[in-house]
């Protein structure tokens, strides 16, 4: 009898801490639709740019996270799609890498591009000298894409007649100014 309660007591100190410690181990998820035209409407800022080099480079480059990395992706601003102040540079968290990570969905992208599906809600690799479009929003006195979960805010391009490109320049035209 004492052995049964000694089991039955472990298998409900495993359930409960099973509950407790799932939803940190759980990966990112969305609880409604991610809305492409949503991420538009509501991004401040619209740029197509090119990753050029690490602004401060990750402090261990052997290890790489699914959260918010230590270094910083430098990007040159080729051309502004949507926004006033754009700066000619922009600094976001994130990897280099040699390798392309292109969205394989049809546009308009209803998720985010594979290196976002690893458990953070966001892509956090970018191809030195790929073009991305950067759906951006202005927050805590800086612009970040780690800002709609596992939306394609970051996207990588094709070249400058990209359909991601061309889908989010017509969104931008066709939203009458103040809607977001």
């Amino acid at each position: 009898m004492v052995a049964g309660n000694i089991q039955m007591r472990r298998a409900a100190i495993t359930a409960l801490l099973a509950l407790v410690i799932a939803p940190a181990a759980i990966p990112c998820f969305q609880t409604s639709p991610v809305v492409p035209e949503e991420i538009v409407a509501r991004a401040d800022l619209i740029v197509r740019a090119t990753a050029v080099e690490y602004a401060q480079p990750p402090s261990n480059p052997k290890i790489r996270t699914t959260g918010v990395p230590d270094s910083l992706v430098r990007f040159r601003v080729e051309s502004v799609v949507k926004g006033r102040k754009a700066p000619t540079d922009l600094q976001l968290p994130g990897y280099l890498a040699d390798k392309d990570d292109y969205n394989e969905l049809p546009v308009p992208y209803h998720f985010v591009r594979r290196g976002g599906r690893a458990g953070s809600c966001f892509a956090n690799t970018y191809k030195t000298g790929g073009q991305y479009l950067l759906l951006l929003e202005y927050r805590e006195g800086a612009y970040t894409a780690n800002w709609y979960a596992l939306g394609p805010t970051n996207e990588q391009l094709h070249g400058p007649d990209d359909a991601w490109l061309t889908w989010v320049q017509q969104q931008v035209k066709d939203t009458p100014p103040g809607s977001s």
